[in-house]
């Protein structure tokens, strides 16, 4: 199955398995502009990284050296009707803006630059880590545009307000040292060593139960603006998008994750 998908996205995307990790690596070239088959390319990594059951992390990174991705192909957006977009069916922008069904957590590996919507990218992923060398840029406003692909409505949510929206008003570039220090990113590498830091954190991520991975970053997203009075109410809530948090909740995992602890062994995971 991964090597027939990998046929199917040559040119755009190339996927590796690393135990229960599935690295997505763009290799669109030269510098991963992002158009509607790069969208869709993505969309359909990040559905099989959902759909595999052996699969808990999955890992977005380049092929490039010039760039994680260098944002909106121009050649196509301006080639045809605005109507037409640059998205992916439900992913949206990018393949993974708006693809609410991946519940399990993306890690960016952003080892050259990320500007404009290659920022959006990275932001539509749960951790982020980069390239000592490399920067975050969203120069939309330069181009006419705005960062309406998750920029302005991410950003500002990670990063001091103040320090997203000058960003964004300026153009100016974000070193990986001032995402480090803002809180951006989680941990920053020499580029030489940014995948060995990637893969570790995707494998301690990857102990986590299975459930309880999902459920992190349904429930994430569903507390996001929240006031925490409505927040503690979780366990009440029946109704809303919460199927991992409550299927976590009623799981052998959870029990065995208490009784693995109390017995000071390794848990077993069943997934169920």
């Amino acid at each position: 199955m991964l090597a027939e998908l990998n046929r199917d996205l040559a040119g755009l995307v190339e996927l590796r398995r690393d135990g229960a990790t599935l690295e997505i690596r763009m290799v669109k070239p030269k510098v991963n502009a992002i158009c509607r088959r790069l969208s869709r390319a993505l969309e359909r990594s990040a559905l099989f990284l959902q759909n595999d059951p052996g699969l808990r992390v999955g890992i977005l990174s380049s092929g490039s050296e010039r760039a994680f991705s260098a944002g909106l192909d121009f050649n196509e957006s301006t080639s045809g009707p605005a109507e037409t977009g640059t998205g992916a069916e439900t992913g949206g922008f990018g393949g993974i803006t708006t693809l609410w069904a991946l519940k399990k957590p993306l890690i960016a590996a952003i080892g050259a630059p990320a500007i404009g919507g290659g920022l959006e990218l990275a932001l539509a992923c749960d951790v982020l880590v980069m390239a000592e060398e490399t920067f975050l840029q969203l120069p939309e406003l330069e181009r006419g545009l705005l960062p309406d692909g998750g920029g302005l409505q991410r950003l500002p949510r990670r990063v001091p307000y103040n320090v997203a929206t000058a960003m964004m008003w300026t153009g100016e570039p974000m070193t990986a040292a001032e995402a480090l220090r803002w809180g951006l990113v989680y941990r920053t590498a020499p580029r030489d060593r940014l995948m060995d830091l990637a893969l570790e954190t995707a494998r301690h991520m990857a102990k986590g139960a299975p459930l309880a991975l999902q459920a992190l970053k349904e429930t994430l997203r569903v507390v996001d603006g929240m006031p925490d009075r409505e927040a503690m109410a979780l366990r009440a809530d029946t109704e809303g998008d919460l199927d991992q948090y409550r299927r976590m909740l009623a799981s052998d995992d959870m029990i065995e994750g208490q009784r693995a602890f109390l017995e000071k062994r390794a848990p077993r995971w069943s997934g169920r």
